[in-house]
């Protein structure tokens, strides 16, 4: 799912688990992390939302949670922040926060 500045708070207010991955085409990190976020989509699809904000087109959102580092993963749950982790993570590590958001 594309998460953009227009969609995010109503995203983030549905009442599901939220991951946001706040990435940028120029780093390499968030290259390697985009296939383990799309593997993620699908196996979580329904439960909670995944996907992908570039930074670089929507500075409202990356402002509002103060991203200084790409890639940066942002949990949500209920609508409010539950984790954040910064740089490129492997799936096992991301999946021990996902599941807690079902």
């Amino acid at each position: 799912m594309k998460f953009t500045d227009k969609n995010i708070e109503e995203i983030i207010e549905s009442g599901q688990g939220v991951l946001i991955d706040f990435s940028a085409g120029w780093c390499n990190p968030c290259k390697h992390l985009k296939p383990i976020i799309k593997e993620l989509e699908e196996e979580y699809d329904g439960s909670v939302k995944i996907g992908i904000l570039d930074i670089e087109g929507n500075a409202e959102t990356t402002e509002k949670y103060n991203i200084r580092n790409v890639p940066t993963l942002l949990f949500f749950k209920d609508g409010v922040q539950v984790d954040k982790l910064v740089g490129f993570k492997t799936k096992d590590e991301i999946n021990k926060i996902l599941i807690n958001l079902i």
